[in-house]
């Protein structure tokens, strides 16, 4: 069996420029490629943190996607992993970054770690962690 890893996952959003902005000036990826009119759609983006990417695109034909549920089916969130959460988050607050507060608690721990949620302009949760573990 060959060596696998994550190299992408891809969020569709009405809010490009926000959601770029979200993902390259708050959460620090890099745009790799930016791909206007890309088979019917209006941007077709690559953004890169180290070895972990996402492709950013709008909806074909200038089509009004659904709102984002984490009620339904799929991904419901996805996770990064910060050296330091508390500095983290005080720095996304100085940001106006939307936190999902537990218990009214930006930072709370469980099992084996502490974190804290936010959420990307276009409804993707964004999960970050000082744990490395599971």
């Amino acid at each position: 069996m060959s060596n696998k890893f994550a190299h992408h996952l891809c969020i569709q959003t009405n809010t490009y420029l926000e959601s770029l902005r979200f993902y390259t000036e708050c959460l620090g990826f890099k745009l790799v490629q930016e791909s206007p009119n890309f088979h019917g759609r209006e941007f077709n983006t690559w953004i890169q943190l180290e070895n972990f990417y996402i492709e950013l695109q709008t909806g074909k034909n200038k089509e009004i996607l659904p709102e984002a549920n984490t009620n339904s089916q799929g991904l419901s969130h996805f996770c990064l992993w910060v050296h330091d959460l508390k500095s983290e988050v005080v720095r996304l607050q100085e940001l106006n970054i939307e936190f999902i507060l537990k218990n009214n608690q930006y930072i709370y721990h469980v099992e084996n770690g502490s974190l804290c949620k936010i959420k990307a302009p276009e409804g993707t949760i964004v999960e970050l962690r000082d744990n490395k573990g599971i």
